[in-house]
């Protein structure tokens, strides 16, 4: 192989020198790569393809970083990070723009600055340009060509040129076409000669235009990324050409539409926006109505409970009622008569004055108890439960009987439905199962008693103070 190298070495001066007369002579060279006066460079190293193992973002930072290197200047981002962080700030006066000085202040490289490159793939690069409504800027060169070099000196570092680029937001993506991405951009863009710039962006849609990515692939209707222009060679890539067609033609042409563009986008954010609120208010009133629902059938609900709860309690309490008041009837009428016995003579006298007026005389024999006294008083207040039949097993006979069930009936007032007084002084006959009467304080000689219902209670508790016992009283004659 080192033979063959040094049989091509001839040949391969020659073309460089041709090459680089016609290139003096302005003289627009095409892209041609002949095998045979490239086996020289392909065995020397010069012009070798990069490993193709590398992923786009990877190769296209390698390119920038190399271009960097080479130029002595940064991309505006580094170049910020560097300002910031003071590298180079005991540099000389900065040559860059006041707008460019005043932005990143003075670096260490003199103030040389270049684009800043978007890293990653071509189509990466097109879809930013498509999504965000930018213009893009796509540079490519190849080391073969011998204006590559002044072309990234001079063009690349402008400062104006930069400036124009970094002021109206261009998307800026390049490469060497040695590498895989930018060789398959050169052949989609139709680059003959290096350097290569082109410029893309969104515009109304003609079939003839087209990027050679995947994203131009749109509907009449839509937007299509369009390339705008091409521009080859050294010549009609210098800053100054560069420039002026960027202030005097391409952007009059593509900045008004592109605003369009970027209204129609923030109406469209506005709009859904408007519709999320919406949507949200929307969601939001319906919990609000959801759980006011549910609290009101909850309410309900418990409310129903409650009822039906008293419902039953209610009823419970109705048939207990019902229930004492069957077990007092059947005592009535099985068991009260046996309480009072036959009058005797000589007893003692007691007179009753029932709540009608009506006035009650019975001698009661000294061993005849409390007992014997009320249900005397209570035959002649309900005397329509004598006579009837008792029914079933009579409860509540004797003294013992009789206790258990007004402890059943929850007590004596309850039970009998009236109280007994003297009539003067005003002492109240408390029923106590078993105490004979001849015991009891202000009957030992007989005596005159008022009868006071249970049911008179409320309106005496109304009308009565100090020491009342809350029934009214009936004087005797």
């Amino acid at each position: 192989m080192s033979l063959l190298s040094i049989v091509t070495f001839p040949l391969h001066l020659l073309a460089s020198l041709i090459r680089f007369v016609l290139t003096g002579l302005r003289f627009p060279l095409p892209a041609l790569r002949l095998s045979l006066l490239n086996i020289y460079a392909r065995f020397t190293g010069q012009g070798q393809p990069r490993p193709p193992a590398r992923d786009p973002y990877t190769v296209a930072d390698r390119w920038v970083r190399a271009l960097e290197d080479e130029t002595g200047a940064l991309c505006l981002s580094r170049a910020r990070v560097d300002s910031a962080t003071g590298v180079g700030a005991g540099a000389g006066p900065s040559s860059a723009a006041p707008a460019l000085r005043s932005r990143y202040g003075s670096m260490g490289t003199g103030g040389r600055v270049l684009p800043d490159f978007v890293l990653g793939s071509y189509e990466e690069a097109l879809r930013t340009c498509q999504r965000e409504l930018r213009v893009g800027c796509i540079v490519l060169v190849s080391e073969e060509h011998d204006d590559t070099a002044e072309f990234k000196r001079k063009t690349l570092t402008d400062t104006h040129f930069v400036e124009v680029l970094h002021a109206n937001d261009f998307v800026v993506w390049g490469g060497d076409v040695r590498d895989r991405e930018p060789w398959s951009a050169a052949q989609k863009l139709q680059a003959t000669t290096y350097p290569f710039v082109a410029f893309v962006a969104l515009q109304p849609p003609r079939s003839s235009t087209f990027t050679g990515g995947s994203s131009s692939s749109n509907s009449t209707a839509s937007p299509a990324l369009t390339v705008l222009s091409r521009h080859q060679g050294l010549t009609p890539t210098a800053a100054a050409a560069l420039t002026a067609h960027i202030e005097q033609q391409l952007l009059p042409r593509v900045a008004p539409f592109l605003a369009r563009l970027r209204a129609q986008a923030r109406e469209r954010e506005v709009e859904r926006a408007l519709r999320a609120e919406q949507d949200e208010a929307f969601r939001r009133a319906m919990e609000r109505d959801l759980e006011k629902r549910r609290a009101r059938e909850r309410k309900e609900r418990e409310e129903r409970e409650l009822r039906e709860r008293e419902e039953r309690e209610s009823a419970e309490r109705e048939r207990v009622r019902r229930e004492k008041e069957e077990r007092r009837a059947r005592w009535k009428r099985g068991v009260r008569g046996t309480f009072v016995g036959p009058e005797r003579e000589g007893g003692m006298r007691i007179g009753v004055r029932l709540p009608d007026g009506q006035r009650l005389v019975r001698a009661f024999a000294r061993g005849e108890t409390v007992s014997s006294l009320y249900a005397f008083v209570d035959a002649h207040l309900a005397p329509e439960a004598e006579g009837g039949e008792a029914g079933g097993d009579v409860e509540g006979e004797g003294e013992a009987g009789l206790a258990e069930l007004v402890r059943e009936f929850g007590d004596a007032d309850a039970w009998w439905g009236f109280k007994l007084y003297t009539a003067y002084p005003r002492r109240e006959i408390a029923w106590i199962a078993g105490v004979a009467l001849s015991n009891v304080d202000g009957l030992e000689r007989g005596g005159q008693l008022v009868v006071e219902m249970a049911s008179q209670r409320d309106s005496a508790n109304a009308s009565v103070s100090g020491d009342g016992d809350g029934y009214d009283t009936e004087e005797s004659e």
